[in-house]
């Protein structure tokens, strides 16, 4: 009789289990495939393209080394054949180049990124694009650190300073 009870106890326990085990808030997707693994120091510029909507740093090989100007520059050229076969995008525009960019010497420090070309009517893609590129770039250059705020300036007027949204 005692057998009956744990079998019946055992069947009702697998019975729970396996109701519950659908309801745990794991959904299935596709296999993620990452990229190889970067074998020894990275050397390259960094650029934040996007991958999926989502800002992604693409370390881009360069012969040498690039001012944060160059690398904005770069960045307005758009991805790369290559690059747009791995599924990488832009929003910044084509017009962004020619740019300057100077470090602030107010309190809060920061940097200033100068183009001839509207800015207020980019996307906040396209802001942050080039906010986390010439932080990134800045970094490598030792004259800013990875939480400067930056402030686009264009010929409609300046967006408001903004630290890189993914440091």
């Amino acid at each position: 009789m005692n057998g009956r009870r744990t079998g019946r106890a055992l069947l009702a326990g697998g019975l729970l289990l396996a109701l519950l085990a659908p309801g745990c808030g794991v959904r299935p997707s596709e296999v993620i495939r990452g990229r190889p693994a970067v074998s020894g120091p990275a050397q390259g510029t960094g650029l934040y393209l996007l991958a999926r909507g989502e800002l992604v740093l693409v370390l881009r090989p360069v012969k040498v080394d690039s001012s944060p100007a160059d690398t904005l520059a770069l960045l307005a050229a758009g991805p790369e054949e290559n690059e747009r076969r791995q599924g990488f995008t832009s929003d910044v525009p084509a017009g962004l180049d020619p740019v300057t960019v100077t470090s602030r010497a107010d309190p809060a420090g920061g940097l200033t990124v100068r183009t001839t070309t509207a800015v207020r009517t980019l996307s906040a893609d396209a802001a942050d694009q080039i906010i986390c590129t010439v932080v990134d770039a800045a970094q490598q250059d030792g004259f800013a650190d990875s939480s400067a705020p930056v402030t686009i300036v264009g010929s409609d007027g300046a967006r408001p300073p903004r630290p890189c949204p993914i440091r």
